[in-house]
């Protein structure tokens, strides 16, 4: 089964955006299948490195993963951002027309990510207004915690490994159940 089948689908049933994020790959790896996505898709997908190809197939914009990092030189366009320090989502949300807040649970992907705050140190940011409709949770995210980022003001959830470990591109080729469960998630993230 291709990956693009897959997304197309997930874009079909409610997807917002695709946050094309795919680590130390090469440009032709992405360019390839952002060649095979309908280009109805382009405009909800931001892409995380290869800034170039946010102009090239007219993407919803670019995601900058280091806090301390500048935009690319005469970009225009949107910008989100990740941010692992809630003492700096202000500054963030000004460069950003989102941001991803890190390590809200642990990574289900990545397990050395553990969750980096306590409940009341995100309960006491949310009362502060750092969290809001600007400020996505990142970290862990699945059905049994989505509540908990809905009812501290999170504007959305990033979904990630809760997903994507329910399905094995190499060894399977049905994928009904992976957006089963993406439609699941969806209803719970409101």
């Amino acid at each position: 089964m291709e990956e693009d089948k897959i997304l197309s689908s997930l874009f079909d049933e409610g997807m917002d955006n695709l946050h094309l994020y795919k680590p130390d790959s090469a440009p032709m790896y992405c360019e390839r299948l952002l060649t095979l996505l309908p280009e109805e898709h382009h405009r909800r997908i931001t892409v995380h490195e290869h800034y170039y190809l946010k102009n090239e197939y007219n993407l919803a914009g670019i995601h900058i993963e280091d806090m301390d990092m500048e935009k690319p030189v005469g970009y225009k366009g949107n910008i989100t951002r990740s941010c692992c320090d809630i003492e700096r989502l202000k500054e963030m949300k000004k460069k950003s027309q989102y941001v991803f807040l890190k390590n809200i649970f642990n990574c289900i992907e990545f397990k050395e990510q553990t969750s980096t705050f306590t409940l009341q140190q995100l309960e006491e940011a949310a009362k502060r207004g750092l969290i809001d409709k600007h400020v996505y949770a990142l970290g862990g995210m699945q059905l049994e915690n989505i509540q908990i980022a809905r009812d501290l003001g999170f504007g959305g959830v990033v979904i990630c490994g809760d997903l994507w470990n329910r399905f094995d591109i190499h060894n399977h080729q049905d994928y009904k159940e992976l957006i089963a469960h993406f439609e699941k998630l969806r209803k719970a993230a409101g």
